[in-house]
Order: C-alpha cells, then sequence, then structure tokens
C-alpha cells in the first residue's frame, strides 16, 4: 500500500471517528432534554450514550462550573467538549496531511 493511501485511510477512518463521537454527543444532550417514557431499548441506547459521552464530558465538568439562571441549571461543559473535539480534529488532520 502506498503511503498515501494509508494516509489517506488514516484521515478517513479519523473523520468517522470524530463525526460519531459528536454524534453522541448530540444525541447524549438530547436526551438528557427531553423526557423519555420508559423502554427497555429507549433505555439501553440512553445508558449505552451515557457510558460513552459522560466521561469525556466530566473532564470539562470539573473546569467549568454549571451556570446558575435563578432555579434552572446550565451545564456549558458539552459546548466546550465539542469545541475541543472539533480543533484536535482538525490538529490531528493537519498533522496527516502534513506526512
Amino acid at each position: 500500500m502506498p503511503l498515501a493511501a494509508a494516509v489517506d485511510t488514516a484521515q478517513d477512518f479519523v473523520y468517522v471517528l470524530y463525526l460519531v463521537y459528536l454524534i453522541c454527543i448530540i444525541a447524549y444532550i438530547i436526551t438528557s432534554w427531553i423526557p423519555l417514557p420508559y423502554n427497555v431499548t429507549v433505555n439501553r441506547i440512553q445508558r449505552f450514550l451515557y457510558d460513552v459521552v459522560d466521561p469525556y464530558l466530566r473532564i470539562f465538568r470539573r473546569i467549568i462550573p454549571q451556570l446558575s439562571l435563578g432555579g434552572l441549571g446550565l451545564d456549558l461543559s458539552p459546548i466546550i467538549a465539542i469545541i475541543v473535539l472539533t480543533v484536535a480534529h482538525q490538529l490531528i488532520q493537519a498533522g496527516l496531511s502534513a506526512i
């Protein structure tokens, strides 16, 4: 396999991994906002999203305090996590392009 094909494959892999994790974060956010009725399948999906996304978000929750707007708490950690994920993706893609 030529080096260019290997780099293209690595770039495609990183891009797909970025998109899948971004979709998981967005799905986690949406399922945390919307109260869904109890269903075994929905519960398993929510548990999967929690297990995959929450360890990453906890890093930012330790650093960024929750905003208190009256009685409402606003968690900004998913927004910062998405920004950091996007920046990391861009840096990795740039590094792979330089090869």
